[in-house]
């Protein structure tokens, strides 16, 4: 039976597993729009701009581990996504995006409500399409959600033309999916994880520092396993916190400019740094020659673009995180049978000293009024240790990083490498959605936000 393309559309959602749409309606996507009712399986959210609708899909996929989808119509309701695709690609999260767009006989001609937006948006997606035609639409889209969630995860934008989800056609659901272009590795190299063992087996000073990448791969439960067989103290970047556990006895905190001292100077002093799934970003390592100066460094990444880009590693592995973890972790334990665990004693003198130290604090106001570290410090006691922590852009997500004890990954949801304001309330409830439909009973979600950020997308309250 011929479906039009709108119908096309939900029934490949519907293949994809797609469950929540955020989206705003418009007059290039009202085709899409009058079919809805027909699918009650899927819930439509309603935003009240589409900057939001990109920002609740991010935080239903944080929290959920799912991909993210939202519907905006064609022009300014195009670009108003931007800033949201910009933030999901700067941290790896996996979106499908599905704009609107003229007519395909008007593209082109500066028709009324017309962007280039796959144009405006090639430099901040994994990819993205323009369906040209129908017949084309379902493998668009099971290619759009194969690259959303796959290798290193990131949004993905489809552009919609009017005529063609008007159009009618064969629906042909490709199950299986192959772009000859396209081709991630997940495998490690077997020299290299030979080579990381015998790093890491006469290694004195040892650290290991997690990224986000830790917690897109679902790797937090083999990383703490490898922790503790090696004794090895763990630090994380802004995007790797929940990555293990904050109560762990190995867990010195976050690192960079607004980490703990016992990390940053961890990371100074080691001789080996063992990078999993971060990018050497800049806020963690400012200066670049001056970060970890006396370690050799192993990096771990899936993406071969982060190997070497910012610091050259002398052991590069590309590979999903989980898998090269779980396929070292039998090496280390080898290693030790045979030659018994390194002696880390006096690092783990020097380092607690550290900690002891220079802990984190505060100065209590002499006014009466609360510290807002405090604030932040007593929510975190007093909250269900199952809590979804949100936050927005500013000191407040400084103090929340630092003063939250984050014990799972996907417990903490905040914009990371585009630092973008606005991004804290409809995060928030993308990921109460996504909660809700993804663990044994809701968890509760809290938003930390300053007054800035919350007002640059405050009308999501409605």
């Amino acid at each position: 039976m011929e479906l039009t393309g709108a119908q096309i559309l939900l029934e490949s959602l519907k293949k994809e597993g797609v469950d929540v749409l955020f989206g705003y309606p418009g007059g290039a996507v009202i085709d899409i729009y009058d079919e809805l009712p027909r699918h009650p399986e899927l819930k439509h959210v309603l935003v009240r701009h589409e900057q939001g609708a990109v920002h609740a899909a991010d935080g239903y996929a944080r929290a959920s581990g799912k991909v993210g989808c939202c519907l905006v119509t064609s022009g300014p309701g195009a670009t108003n996504t931007v800033t949201g695709i910009a933030t999901a690609y700067c941290d790896s999260i996996p979106l499908v995006v599905f704009t609107g767009q003229v007519p395909t006989q008007l593209i082109g001609n500066d028709a009324f409500q017309e962007v280039d937006i796959v144009g405006i948006t090639r430099p901040c997606t994994k990819h993205n399409f323009l369906v040209k035609d129908v017949r084309n639409l379902a493998k668009t889209i099971r290619q759009a959600f194969y690259l959303a969630r796959s290798g290193r995860p990131g949004p993905v934008l489809v552009d919609l033309p009017k005529d063609i989800m008007q159009a009618r056609t064969e629906f042909v659901w490709p199950e299986d999916i192959f772009m000859r272009s396209y081709n991630p590795t997940y495998k490690p190299n077997l020299n290299q994880l030979r080579r990381t063992a015998e790093e890491l087996a006469k290694a004195r000073k040892p650290i290991i520092l997690a990224g986000g990448g830790v917690i897109m791969a679902n790797a937090s439960e083999v990383l703490c396993e490898l922790a503790h067989e090696l004794n090895i103290p763990v630090a994380t970047t802004l995007m790797g916190l929940g990555a293990f556990p904050a109560n762990g006895d190995l867990w010195l905190g976050m690192v960079g400019m607004h980490g703990t001292y016992a990390a940053n100077m961890s990371i100074n002093h080691a001789d080996l740094l063992v990078c999993v799934g971060a990018r050497f970003d800049d806020r963690v390592t400012g200066k670049l020659e001056a970060f970890a100066p006396g370690a050799r460094v192993i990096h771990i990444d899936i993406d071969p673009a982060e190997i070497g880009k910012n610091r050259t590693p002398d052991v590069p592995i590309v590979g999903d995180v989980k898998t090269v973890l779980s396929a070292l972790m039998p090496r280390i334990e080898r290693q030790h049978a045979i030659h018994g665990k390194p002696n880390l004693t006096t690092w783990w003198g020097l380092i607690n000293s550290w900690v002891e130290k220079y802990p984190l604090t505060y100065q209590e106001p002499t006014d009466g009024t609360l510290a807002p570290q405090w604030v932040v410090e007593e929510l975190s006691h007093a909250a269900n240790p199952e809590t979804i922590w949100v936050s927005g852009v500013g000191q407040h997500q400084m103090w929340a990083t630092q003063f939250i004890n984050f014990s799972h990954p996907h417990q903490w949801i905040s914009s990371g490498g585009l630092g973008t304001m606005g991004f804290g309330l409809p995060a928030a409830i993308g990921a109460s959605i996504g909660s809700q439909r993804y663990f044994d009973g809701k968890k509760p979600v809290w938003l930390i936000d300053g007054d800035g950020s919350f007002q640059m997308t405050s009308e999501e309250l409605a």
